[in-house]
């Protein structure tokens, strides 16, 4: 994770502690886990395009590129990882 290098020492600190965190864009083939994530959350699924954050192989969040709009998993830890997941979508719309 190249843009990691420009996340905050305290957030850097907090992702640390998973084994494995994979941002990506979602595809087509998400939208049935990502459906099962907002339905989880009680709230809609965020418009395209969508950011996932995977911890240790699970989906526990996902925010619209588009519109900032964040669902996460609630009974999983993840502020660090939508932390992570605004970051990276800032940085993509800085690059576009």
């Amino acid at each position: 994770m190249s843009f990691f290098r420009h996340a905050p020492v305290a957030l850097r600190q907090v992702v640390r502690g998973r084994e494995r965190i994979v941002i990506r864009r979602a595809r087509s083939s998400d939208d049935r886990t990502l459906a099962q994530l907002a339905s989880l959350a009680d709230r809609p699924v965020p418009p395209a395009p969508v950011l996932l954050a995977e911890a240790d192989g699970v989906l526990i969040a996902a925010v619209s590129a588009r519109t900032g709009a964040v669902v996460s998993d609630p009974f999983v830890a993840s502020d660090d990882v939508v932390a992570l997941l605004r970051l990276r979508a800032t940085q993509l719309d800085r690059a576009a």
